[in-house]
C-alpha cells in the first residue's frame, strides 16, 4: 500500500477572505497535496476592520478561528484555514512597529486546531494626523511604500459612520480624501494610516505566505503518541539562568512541544544550544 504524501493529501480546506490571501497560501498547501476552497459570500470584515468601522472584539487567535469556522459553515467542509493580523508598537522596544500574524487550521475531522504565529518588524505600518493646510511629506509616504502599498484616511475624532476612504494608491486621490475628511471632522482633523489589508499591502502578503509555509511544515510533523499531524511548539518556558549570578531570567529556557489532538507534550532545550543568559538580561545583575 502506498503512503500518502502528507496527512492532508487530497484534502479540501475552506478559506474565507476578502483580501486575496488564497494566492499567498495556496502554494504551501498544494505542497501538502491539499486544495484551498474559497467560501463565497462570507464577509470576514464583520469580525473587525483595520479602519475602525467595526471593532475587533476578540483576540487574534480567536478571531482567526471564527473566520475559519465561517468558511467551514459556508462550504460544508470539515477543514478551515484563516489568518488574522494585528499591528502596533513593539511592546518591548517601544515605537518600532510590530506586525503579528496568526494562522489557524481548524480540523473538525480530528477535533483539533493547529496554529502558528509570526512576529516581525518587517512592516510598513504607520500613521499620522493632519489639519487643514498640512500635507504629507514625500519621505513619510516613501517609508510607507506608497503607492505600491495603499493608505487610508478617516475623519478624526473617529466614530462609526464618519467618513473613511480606503485603498488609496494615487497622490491626487490621497489629497482629495484628506481634504474631504478634514471638512467632515468636527475638529478639522484627519488621520492617515497605512492600509494593512493584505491585497493592498505586499509586505504583509509576503509574511502571510511565509506563515502558510510554516504551518504546512508543522502539519507534516506527527505526534509520537497518536500520529495526529501538527505536533510542534505550544509554549516557551522562561528561566534561562544568568551567566553572572545563576538566577533565572525571563530569557527562553526550553520549548514545550505538544499535540493539538491528544495533548501529549515533550520539553525540548533551546534549539541554539544557549545555556546561560547575558547578565544584561538579568533583573538582579541589571536591575
Amino acid at each position: 500500500m502506498s503512503t500518502p504524501a502528507s496527512p492532508y493529501a487530497g484534502a479540501r480546506i475552506a478559506l474565507a477572505t476578502l483580501h486575496g490571501k488564497a494566492d499567498a497560501l495556496a502554494p504551501a498547501f498544494a505542497a501538502l497535496g491539499a486544495r484551498l476552497v474559497l467560501a463565497e459570500g462570507v464577509d470576514t470584515d464583520l469580525l473587525g476592520t483595520f479602519s475602525g468601522e467595526i471593532a475587533r472584539t476578540q483576540p487574534p487567535l480567536e478571531t482567526a478561528i471564527a473566520k475559519a469556522r465561517l468558511a467551514m459553515a459556508a462550504t460544508g467542509l470539515p477543514l478551515g484555514l484563516a489568518t488574522e493580523g494585528s499591528f502596533g508598537p513593539d511592546p518591548v522596544v517601544g515605537l518600532l512597529p510590530l506586525h503579528r500574524e496568526t494562522i489557524v487550521l481548524v480540523d473538525d475531522a480530528r477535533g483539533m486546531v493547529v496554529h502558528e504565529r509570526i512576529d516581525t518588524h518587517e512592516t510598513n505600518h504607520g500613521g499620522c494626523w493632519l489639519r487643514d493646510g498640512e500635507g504629507l511629506d514625500v519621505a513619510r509616504l516613501s517609508r510607507w511604500g506608497f503607492p505600491s502599498h495603499a493608505v487610508m484616511v478617516r475623519s478624526e475624532p473617529f466614530r462609526p459612520g464618519m467618513r473613511v476612504v480606503k485603498g488609496i494608491v494615487e497622490r491626487d486621490a490621497l489629497e482629495r480624501a484628506v481634504a474631504a475628511c478634514i471638512a467632515a471632522s468636527p475638529e478639522g482633523r484627519a488621520r492617515v494610516d497605512t492600509d494593512m489589508r493584505a491585497h493592498l499591502n505586499p509586505t504583509r502578503m509576503r509574511q502571510i505566505a511565509l506563515l502558510g509555509e510554516r504551518l504546512a511544515q508543522r502539519l507534516r510533523c506527527l505526534c509520537p503518541q497518536c500520529d495526529a499531524p501538527g505536533f510542534g511548539m505550544a509554549r516557551a518556558l522562561p528561566g534561562l539562568p544568568c551567566e553572572g549570578c545563576g538566577m533565572p531570567t525571563t530569557r527562553l529556557l526550553a520549548e514545550v512541544h505538544a499535540c493539538p489532538a491528544c495533548g501529549h507534550s515533550t520539553q525540548r532545550p533551546r534549539s541554539d544550544g544557549l545555556a546561560c543568559a547575558d547578565p544584561a538580561h538579568c533583573d538582579i545583575c541589571n536591575p
